[in-house]
């Protein structure tokens, strides 16, 4: 939260931190309280003209995130977290204990094959490493923003919140769990429907239904 302050002042971020609590496997962050709804509680109560506002200011938000820089571009893996860490996304967590660094675009896509793989994946034994996109540089991104979005009385966007998943991804991270099956499915199907850019998916949706 303070990487994404520094660098974009404006973004709809909760004041970070009154206190703060951790051990080895736990932490708290006590935050300022966001004002606001979450969208998910007012989702069905808003019209056609008001979602695809919402979902343009949501994508908007998420470009300004892709630009923030990595703080060592030369030192640092392809995909990392926030808090340097590897990422816990059932897609890419490691198999292996400690976890190994993804430094490339063929790192994260050969971690989602061997997750595929580990849980039964059988239908695309082989062709699944090139169903998979391919990008040459990651983005920072928040990484579940589905969930966390909070709007004001007019319906808009006012507020951003739990950052625990946000780090440095393959730039079609967001999109990839934005439009992925779930409660959320209408509200992703109108953020796939407002996009400012979209990815082919097949080989994601191949590995997601070999994890759940």
């Amino acid at each position: 939260m303070k990487l994404v302050k520094h660098n974009i002042p404006d973004f709809p971020i909760p004041e970070y931190q009154h206190s703060a609590y951790g051990s080895p496997d736990f932490g708290q962050i006590f935050m300022d309280v966001v004002p606001g709804s979450t969208l998910k509680s007012t989702w069905s109560g808003l019209d056609d003209t008001t979602r695809e506002r919402i979902c343009r200011e949501t994508w908007a938000w998420v470009l300004l995130l892709r630009q923030i820089p990595k703080p060592s571009e030369q030192s640092l893996p392809f995909q990392y977290c926030a808090d340097g860490f590897p990422s816990h996304d059932v897609l890419i967590e490691d198999l292996q204990k400690p976890p190994r660094s993804l430094l490339d675009d063929a790192a994260v896509r050969n971690r989602i094959y061997e997750r595929y793989r580990h849980y039964h994946g059988e239908r695309f034994a082989k062709e699944l490493p090139d169903m998979l996109p391919r990008l040459n540089h990651s983005a920072f991104t928040h990484g579940d923003i589905s969930q966390n979005i909070m709007i004001d009385e007019s319906h808009s966007v006012i507020g951003i919140i739990d950052w625990e998943t946000a780090g440095w991804y393959p730039e079609y991270w967001e999109y990839a769990n934005v439009v992925k099956p779930g409660s959320e499915r209408e509200w992703g199907e109108w953020m796939d429907r407002t996009a400012p850019q979209r990815w082919n998916l097949e080989g994601i949706k191949a590995a997601r239904r070999a994890l759940f």
